[in-house]
């Protein structure tokens, strides 16, 4: 029973003991404000986490779809990131082609945001693919001057950005030391004494290929072209997949120093051998012969992307390459000549590059129509 009262007691004393008021040290006065524990008003900033602060926005990354000949300087790109806080990156195929065929087979799941490279020789097949979204840039239409022979697609899905005449090259030592001049039509390469001497590039993956094979067509016509290819055919040309094994590896001109004298090239090239020279050189090893109807013009486009999720950056990208920084910056890149008029060209280029005054060109509805059949008639003609 005592034991009993003293616990009841002993709790009674614990409880009121601590229901008691705190009294505060003497050291610090009962009225004095608690800093630490005090709300903070909702509008001071101090009432934000620091994980829901301001933070400058993380940089968005755009695709580019090209083909492996694409370049373009550092400082270029740079600035155009930098003005659009993005990473541009590209996605490279041996040509543009290749390129094309990509963009096609993954039209539901596009893997970038623009397509560039898709020439006159293909544009029929971008389009009937319906892989691209029409947009007209500003800065197209501000340039008023740009050649209408360039503005091949109505529809605005295609934006032209540079053209270069697809033409025969030539070693012009080797002719020099064989005293022979170099072929001035597309027959005299059936002569004899060019045998042995051609090398070109398969068309049915070589754009550039693709664009001498078209010249034969315009020249020779439906009746006589797959016979001037059996004539070259029995006269030793060579056929290489793409433009850099026939130009780096089989043409004697260049670095490759191979065995064949006459590639099928640019005219716009000679201009790129001074540059890379090394030890440095006055003057091109090389030369393109741009006789009338031994040439063909070829037109690259950019193109927007359906599907892209960035459409903002893909018009911004597509003015880029119509503006002075991108269009001066073509001619010692890609060695082709840029479509807007106000570019300069670079003193080595103008001195070294020519254009073709009559080349032998054809309309783009006509190779959208053919070009299949043409292909495969070629393969047959020169491949079996």
């Amino acid at each position: 029973m005592k034991k009993s009262l003293l616990f009841t007691l002993l709790v009674s004393a614990m409880i009121a003991s601590a229901c008691a008021p705190t009294v505060p040290p003497a050291s610090i006065p009962t009225s004095a404000p608690v800093v630490s524990v005090l709300p903070t008003p909702p509008s001071s900033p101090l009432a934000q986490p620091e994980s829901v602060l301001p933070t400058p926005s993380a940089a968005r990354t755009f695709t580019v779809l090209t083909h492996e000949a694409f370049a373009l300087s550092d400082d270029v790109l740079k600035k155009f990131e930098t003005d659009n806080n993005i990473t541009v990156n590209f996605i490279k195929e041996s040509d543009a082609g290749p390129a094309l065929n990509r963009a096609i087979l993954t039209k539901d799941n596009p893997e970038a945001d623009v397509i560039f490279g898709i020439d006159n020789t293909l544009m029929g097949r971008a389009l009937d693919a319906g892989i691209l979204d029409p947009y007209k840039p500003s800065a197209l239409a501000a340039l008023s001057t740009i050649s209408t022979e360039f503005q091949l697609d109505p529809s605005g899905q295609l934006t032209p950005i540079d053209y270069g005449d697809v033409c025969l090259n030539y070693d012009k030592n080797y002719f020099a030391q064989k005293k022979l001049s170099p072929p001035q039509s597309l027959i005299d390469l059936t002569k004899p004494e060019y045998k042995n001497l051609l090398v070109v590039e398969n068309p049915a993956g070589s754009s550039t290929g693709l664009a001498f094979m078209l010249a034969t067509v315009s020249v020779f016509g439906e009746e006589g072209w797959l016979k001037f290819w059996q004539q070259l055919k029995a006269n030793g040309v060579k056929i290489d997949e793409d433009w850099n094994t026939a130009y780096y590896t089989d043409f004697s001109g260049s670095s490759g120093q191979g065995p064949r004298p006459i590639v099928v090239s640019y005219a716009s090239s000679p201009p790129a051998e001074v540059v890379f020279a090394n030890p440095p050189i006055d003057q091109p090893p090389t030369a393109a012969i741009v006789a009338p109807k031994t040439c063909f013009r070829q037109i690259e486009f950019a193109g927007i992307l359906k599907g892209t999720q960035n459409r903002d950056l893909a018009e911004k990208w597509i003015d880029f390459m119509l503006g002075l920084d991108y269009q001066q910056d073509i001619p010692l890149q890609q060695y082709v000549y840029p479509v807007n008029p106000q570019a300069k060209l670079p003193d080595v280029f103008v001195k070294w590059s020519v254009i073709a005054d009559q080349p032998a060109n054809l309309a783009p509805d006509v190779i959208a129509q053919n070009r299949d059949q043409w292909i495969q008639q070629w393969t047959d003609a020169v491949l079996k």
